[in-house]
């Protein structure tokens, strides 16, 4: 269930993301095709709150940099450990495809921090990027991390949806697949949900949070080199992140 006026707000903050300079009313109406007098009373209310102002008078709003710390703020009080993510960056050096580290939403993996290869064909990702947790490699590598009763409460309001044909359709077959994969000592996608794309994770079980190191790019890129690029994945694990 989607609430709409929180989407709203959310929304028209991409939106100042993407524009990258104040925008008047008549403009962010149009640009998102809200309604004025809605419009009107969410600028209004953020204006008020403190995190919309006005550049310049009649230029139109911009977020202002209370934004910026009260996102500063939240990341501080539970930040990844530096070298997390710079055993990220070592990862896009040396296997040529992006990164990232994955979290837990509901019956999605979402991405909390992202370090993108430069290759022209990739995988493209961003933070907060949401993928279904039972069908990709990385949604698979936290849920292992879960106890039985954890998981069968998440894999009963799974929607099991096909994407293509390898696409795991059942709770079984998930259960199944985090057993090979806690056996193989690796969790991976191939073509589940994309049908370009290989996925290779290991679970992070770090701080009290439970979660996924993802490498992911092209299938015909990555295919060959899952134990490879786990392998590479679990040693930078064992020194960024010592027991």
């Amino acid at each position: 269930m989607i609430v709409r006026q929180a989407a709203n707000v959310l929304e028209l903050l991409e939106y100042f993301a993407r524009r990258r300079r104040p925008a008047t009313l008549s403009e962010i109406a149009q640009d998102l095709g809200w309604p004025r007098s809605s419009t009107f009373n969410l600028l209004g209310t953020l204006a008020e709150a403190g995190y919309l102002y006005e550049p310049r008078a009649r230029e139109g709003h911009y977020p202002s940099p209370r934004l910026l710390s009260l996102a500063r703020s939240i990341a501080e009080a539970e930040p990844l450990p530096e070298a997390l993510t710079a055993l990220l960056r070592e990862l896009v050096d040396e296997t040529g495809e992006t990164a990232a580290i994955a979290a837990a939403a509901g019956t999605s993996a979402v991405f909390i921090e992202v370090c993108e290869t430069q290759r022209p064909i990739r995988y493209f990702a961003q933070v907060g990027l949401r993928m279904p947790i039972h069908i990709t490699s990385c949604g698979r590598a936290i849920l292992a991390q879960y106890s039985a009763a954890e998981r069968a409460s998440v894999l009963r309001k799974v929607s099991f949806e096909r994407f293509g044909p390898a696409t795991l359709t059942s709770v079984a077959e998930v259960e199944a697949e985090i057993r090979r994969s806690m056996e193989r000592g690796w969790f991976q996608n191939l073509a589940e949900f994309s049908q370009d794309l290989c996925g290779v994770s290991l679970p992070v079980p770090w701080g009290g949070r439970q979660l996924a190191l993802v490498v992911a790019g092209p299938i015909n890129r990555m295919q060959d080199r899952v134990p490879e690029v786990a392998a590479r994945i679990r040693r930078g694990l064992e020194r960024a992140l010592p027991a």
